[in-house]
């Protein structure tokens, strides 16, 4: 009669854990269904969003993993393990990695500030972290940016965000700032009639807003004017390099003068007269 209750009793107990795991397995498959289902929704209205290619994959991603742990657990739970603990250990195990990685969680977080904010886009010519570029990638960690002299450096978003952040390109125009100087003794109406043509004859510089020619300092020994057209972003430093040169070379065929500092040095040498005294001679 024992060996019978035992026997009966595996019976029961096997046809309980079969059919336990049975209802694992479909909770497992049925929940994967749906996570992927889930995730799909979300990809795709992040999509509509127009938020950033990397952002949408790296958020479709962790919505993912976090409902699959989800289905996992569900599934362990049914087949009668404890999952108290296992998410203790798991929790403790996260805090432990969170307190390891605080760096990286930082620049995880601003990456995904930048992404959203877009304070700078790929291809912007920016200075911030103490660099100066152009943008060649927005990374999650990092940020890699292009030098003139193309340099490829790469920065921590958390740094990136920390300081301030100088976009030369995200509006579509740029003035040009020039300051000439002349000498008091040239005559006013032509620096400006001069200065005026050279700006006019650039096709690159734009009528709208005008540019701004006006004398604007007395120097110490110059008078100083500013030059400030306006033009495209990606033309800006063509104008930049170009007027300046195109300024000289005016001024020079115009007899404009340039002034520059300049010094008189007098030499004194000392000699000893017959008592042994010094005297100075020029």
């Amino acid at each position: 009669m024992e060996t019978e209750e035992i026997v009966l009793v595996i019976q029961e107990s096997g046809t309980e854990l079969v059919l336990n795991l049975l209802a694992a397995i479909v909770i497992f498959l049925v929940g994967r269904w749906v996570a992927l289902f889930v995730h799909r929704l979300v990809v795709k209205a992040m999509e509509r969003a127009k938020l950033e290619p990397i952002l949408v994959k790296f958020l479709g991603n962790m919505i993912y993993a976090l409902l699959l742990i989800f289905v996992v657990l569900a599934a362990i739970s049914q087949v009668g393990i404890q999952t108290t603990s296992l998410i203790a250990v798991l929790g403790a195990a996260g805090l432990a990695v969170g307190l390891a990685l605080q760096g990286s969680l930082a620049n995880f977080a601003a990456g995904v500030l930048i992404i959203i904010f877009r304070p700078y886009r790929v291809g912007d010519y920016i200075e911030g972290g103490g660099v100066a570029g152009t943008i060649d990638e927005v990374q999650i960690f990092t940020t890699v940016l292009n030098t003139p002299d193309n340099r490829r450096v790469i920065v921590p978003n958390g740094q990136m965000m920390s300081g301030t952040i100088t976009n030369y390109s995200s509006h579509p125009t740029r003035r040009v700032d020039l300051v000439a100087s002349v000498s008091y003794d040239d005559d006013s109406d032509k620096v400006r009639e001069v200065l005026r043509g050279i700006v006019d004859s650039d096709e690159r510089v734009l009528k709208e807003p005008a540019p701004n020619i006006r004398m604007s300092a007395h120097g110490d020994s110059s008078v100083d004017w500013i030059v400030r057209p306006w033009v495209k972003a990606e033309d800006y430093w063509g104008v930049y390099w170009d007027l300046t040169e195109r300024i000289k070379r005016r001024f020079d065929e115009e007899g404009i003068t340039i002034p520059y500092p300049q010094r008189d040095v007098h030499l004194y040498h000392h000699e000893l007269d017959g008592e042994g005294k010094k005297q100075e001679a020029q």
